[in-house]
């Protein structure tokens, strides 16, 4: 039955491809004035071979053409017609192509809130992203008092459990403190009963026989693993008496760094 009205190839965003010479095969090359073309998909292509329209019968991967039975050479490809943008109403599955995105068409307010998740980042940003922090601290009013020369635990104590074997654990630790006739107090950062930050010493400054001090350090630990730490904060005096907490309290974060 005979079209009546204006020619399919003249319809707005219609493109009219290149014919195909066949020889047999059942893959050939698509081209647009002898240049390789790749359409939006194969739904939106319509071939016409010896005088019988195709469509729904080949499939199609970049500028290749595979139809679904081979295509014999005595054949003759009639014309191909790309149907673009405007002229269906529903975009077909895998129409939008990376070749089909405009420069700077996607906008952030088009991202949706948590869609980019650290798995689609990057692995050579190196962005050094907090992941957690955790934290236990004391009073002033929870000073704590030691005689040992020995360490003793303060009960500061907190758990982070790292999110990768990448990832390092930024430890902060801030104290105010005094010591009886003694001039220094010793601490150290335990991780899982083990003194990982050496041992730290703070200088007590001030007159009389009671020094009052405030000291502050940063210690990074690489435990390379996934599993619950448990930090934990140790002192001792030298001799006499020391009181760790005293006026300010005291305080140990623990921050895990992203790699």
């Amino acid at each position: 039955m005979a079209y009546i009205g204006r020619g399919t190839e003249s319809i707005s965003n219609v493109e009219v491809l290149d014919n195909l010479t066949f020889n047999g095969s059942a893959s050939y090359t698509l081209q647009k004035s002898s240049v390789n073309f790749v359409p939006s998909s194969a739904n939106n292509l319509l071939i016409s071979i010896s005088g019988v329209v195709q469509q729904g019968n080949f499939s199609v991967s970049g500028s290749t053409i595979t139809f679904d039975t081979t295509v014999s050479g005595s054949d003759t490809c009639d014309w191909i017609l790309h149907y673009g943008t405007g002229l269906i109403t529903t975009v077909a599955d895998g129409a939008i192509t990376e070749a089909k995105l405009g420069s700077n068409a996607v906008t952030t307010a088009k991202i949706n809130n948590g869609a980019i998740t650290s798995a689609k980042l990057d692995s050579g940003l190196a962005l050094g992203k907090i992941g957690q922090v955790v934290e236990d601290r004391i009073t002033g009013n929870d000073e704590i008092t030691s005689t040992s020369t020995s360490f003793v635990s303060t009960g500061i104590t907190l758990n982070i459990t790292p999110t990768a074997t990448s990832s390092k654990i930024l430890l902060s630790f801030n104290s105010g403190g005094y010591s009886n006739n003694n001039d220094w107090t010793l601490c150290k950062i335990d991780r899982d009963g083990t003194n990982v930050s050496g041992d730290i010493y703070f200088r007590n400054t001030g007159l009389g026989g009671t020094i009052q001090s405030h000291f502050n350090t940063f210690f990074i630990d690489e435990p390379s693993s996934t599993s619950q730490l448990t930090y934990s904060i140790q002192y001792r005096a030298p001799t006499g008496t020391a009181r760790l907490g005293s006026v300010s309290g005291a305080s140990l974060i623990a921050m895990e760094v992203l790699a």
